[in-house]
């Protein structure tokens, strides 16, 4: 197999992910889950997606598609496809599934996946994470992690309107 196949291979749908739930969960694998947009990848987005592959066995992150960013960004976003942002991510040696979603929150989808460990950035409080509830119901766990300081997609979306061509 490719390297690029095996990258495909880590991006799935999420009707198809209750085969791997329950493979992980045979092999008692602890399961990380967070989620986002990751429109145009920086060093942020790893710091913060290795912290959280360090949390569990697998690493799960649920990726808004495209409809899903404009409706939450505005119409100019997301910069990158929703392939695109798929591939950068699935091509991290620490994540082990990209799945997609449409709807504004990934409430769902962490429905569906019932993670053992669920992630956002400290800008966020625990409780008000979506998925909040689900998590802890089931004796999980909701962790913040600290985000670098100076990298943001907005930010850096920013800094390049201002390069004069």
């Amino acid at each position: 197999m490719s390297k690029t196949e095996f990258i495909k291979r880590k991006i799935i749908a999420a009707n198809k992910i209750d085969s791997l739930l329950v493979l992980w969960r045979f092999k008692e694998k602890k399961v990380v889950f967070t989620n986002g947009c990751f429109d145009l990848l920086h060093l942020g987005h790893i710091d913060y997606l290795s912290k959280a592959a360090d949390l569990g066995d697998v690493l799960l992150i649920g990726l808004n598609t495209d409809a899903s960013v404009s409706r939450i960004k505005g119409p100019q976003r997301p910069i990158l496809d929703e392939n695109a942002r798929a591939m950068m991510l699935a091509s991290l040696q620490f994540v082990d599934t990209v799945v997609l979603f449409d709807e504004d929150t990934p409430y769902e989808l962490i429905k569906r996946v019932q993670p053992d460990v669920l992630v956002k950035g400290k800008d966020y409080k625990a409780e008000d994470v979506v998925g909040y509830d689900i998590v802890m119901d089931k004796g999980g766990s909701v962790e913040t992690i600290d985000l670098v300081e100076g990298y943001s997609t907005s930010a850096l979306i920013e800094k390049l309107r201002q390069v004069k061509p």
